[in-house]
């Protein structure tokens, strides 16, 4: 019988732990990346709405698309905080 482990705590330098904390850190830079993806194929969509109209995009569009926005960002604001993101989409609404 092999010995029962005496700590139930994972050893934080054990190849697993170290697997386990790489997958972390791409998953928020790919939920990150996903948010980018999403914000900027919204302004695609309204620029391109914006032409082929020859004007302003409709009012409940824009209203969806700040509240997609919105999500978006605190998708990438939890998961990867500090970066321009939040600033380069606001830029967008100049």
């Amino acid at each position: 019988m092999k010995p029962e482990p005496t700590s139930s705590m994972p050893d934080p330098a054990s190849p697993a732990s170290v697997r386990t904390e790489e997958a972390e850190s791409m998953l928020r830079d790919l939920l990150w990346l996903n948010a980018l993806i999403a914000t900027e194929l919204i302004q695609l969509v309204e620029n391109s709405s914006a032409l082929l109209r020859q004007g302003d995009i409709p009012d409940s569009c824009r209203l969806e698309h700040a509240s997609l926005r919105a999500v978006a960002l605190a998708i990438a604001d939890r998961y990867k905080p500090g970066t321009d993101l939040r600033m380069h989409v606001q830029k967008h609404g100049d």
